[in-house]
């Protein structure tokens, strides 16, 4: 990925969709090659069903704002489970507010998963969206896609499914879940950072108002108005990330040399290899879902802010506090989380080293 995003920079000229010398010629098929290994990961039925983005973010507020906001009316409901990334509940906040809508909360159930169970009761005549994440990136937990989407189109509902935290575990197929809208963002497949991808149903793309208006996104226009391309191009106005594309191709061409399912097993069994390892330590508090890559974690009476900081000083890298999910977090009683994410080139050593840091900031931390 470094180096084919460094060579970009190095010997590219030009711009994609622009220019018709050779050099540029050959960058704009790349770029549009690269639109292409997406539409094989998610098993899309169109390279056109995949839209270029700044990230996972980006890609929510533009269904919010182009796809939602026009056709929702005053008491029409949007619901979203109370496990999101804030990613994926404040745009739908925002497009209420500007509509007249309500958002309504799915719940959590016992095994701290999305209770998709409840949503035949929480889809009213009134229901409109379902915002649902493929994985909590706080507990590494994982809804029942298909049975949740059923439930949704039964009503009527648009889908849009976060997959930021799940696409590098084990990327939706897009066709046999029926997904409506799928976003994930390239750095967390390894690729760079700043470039996004959203998948939409090609009648709902093409049903979309343009995100942004300039230069690429349209086909005519005067002073007396203009006309818009098609999907995907309406909804990706000015010159593009094009390096962040590129880049994101490489990270794809070298995931695929992986068998996805041995790297998701090996990093789970290190999740769970370092959870029962902390469990012996007094006060220790696991919120991993089971079978997750992802162990968040606390001890009781000591501050998340305060173990992070030690861990850092002995070279172990979490993340602490409440990792973009305050609704979820006041759901499982905590202020602050740490989150260890494992990956498949961590190793066994990696987790004895977590152990042993994390006994050394409890030495100082508790009496």
């Amino acid at each position: 990925m470094v180096e084919a995003t460094q060579q970009f920079y190095s010997l590219s000229a030009g711009n994609v969709h622009r220019s018709q010398f050779a050099e540029a010629q050959r960058l704009t098929a790349r770029y549009e090659a690269a639109r292409e290994k997406v539409a094989q990961l998610l098993n899309a039925p169109d390279d056109k069903t995949i839209v270029w983005t700044r990230g996972t973010t980006e890609s929510i507020n533009m269904v919010a704002q182009c796809y939602a906001r026009p056709r929702l009316q005053p008491g029409d409901e949007i619901i979203v489970s109370v496990a999101e990334h804030h990613a994926n509940l404040v745009p739908w906040l925002m497009v209420a507010q500007q509509t007249g809508a309500k958002v309504v909360k799915l719940p959590l159930n016992a095994q701290r998963l999305p209770d998709v169970d409840l949503l035949p009761e929480l889809i009213t005549p009134r229901s409109r969206i379902l915002a649902l994440g493929q994985m909590s990136n706080v507990t590494g937990g994982c809804p029942d896609l298909a049975r949740a989407i059923t439930f949704a189109h039964s009503a009527g509902m648009v889908v849009m499914v976060d997959g930021a935290q799940g696409a590098v575990h084990f990327p939706a197929d897009v066709q046999q879940l029926d997904i409506d809208f799928y976003a994930f963002s390239g750095h967390k497949l390894y690729g760079p950072t700043g470039i996004g991808v959203l998948y939409g149903k090609s009648e709902l793309l093409e049903a979309m108002s343009p995100w942004l208006g300039g230069g690429k996104m349209v086909h005519e226009v005067s002073f007396d108005g203009f006309t818009t391309q098609s999907a995907p191009w309406k909804l990706e106005a000015g010159t593009p990330n094009v390096a962040g594309v590129i880049g994101l191709s490489a990270a794809l061409e070298w995931l695929a040399d992986y068998d996805i399912n041995q790297a998701e097993s090996w990093s789970r069994s290190l999740a769970t290899l370092a959870e029962d390892a902390l469990a012996k330590r007094p006060g220790f508090r696991s919120f991993r879902c089971q079978d997750s890559s992802l162990l968040a974690f606390d001890f009781a009476g000591v501050h998340h802010s305060d173990m992070v900081t030690l861990l850092a000083e002995y070279g172990i890298a979490l993340r602490a506090g409440q990792h973009c999910a305050q609704p979820l977090l006041a759901e499982l009683g905590v202020t602050g989380t740490l989150r260890a994410s494992f990956a498949p080139y961590n190793t066994k050593s990696d987790v004895d080293a977590l152990v042993n840091a994390v006994d050394r900031a409890l030495e100082l931390l508790v009496d």
